[in-house]
């Protein structure tokens, strides 16, 4: 299960808001950088939710592709201001390391 922190479940609801559609977000994995995964994070469309079982955080309907499960369980998604910077961070106990840049990661 993925848990959605109060301040991420805010930006999210208030983002499908705006979009003005929307069942949730879907969170993903794709090959990609110097450590081999990076996250994806989606919006989640009606025409798309036949496929996957969400499970609710924090008001926010989250949905994992199946075969990414083992990557991202227990895996925490926040909501972060560093200086000038601000945006959607990826606590995931399953990490074993990330690339300097901090886009990739590994299992």
């Amino acid at each position: 299960m993925i848990t959605v922190t109060d301040i991420a479940a805010g930006k999210i609801k208030s983002a499908i808001a705006r979009r003005g559609r929307g069942e949730g977000i879907l969170i993903g994995v794709k090959t990609t950088g110097c450590s081999g995964l990076a996250y994806v994070l989606e919006y989640m469309d009606n025409e798309n939710i036949h496929c996957m079982e969400p499970h609710d955080s924090n008001g926010v309907r989250v949905f994992v592709d199946p075969k990414y499960r083992p990557y991202l369980r227990g895996m925490t998604v926040d909501y972060v201001r560093n200086g000038l910077n601000e945006g959607f961070e990826f606590r995931n106990p399953n990490e074993k390391d990330r690339c300097g840049c901090g886009e990739s990661f590994r299992v």
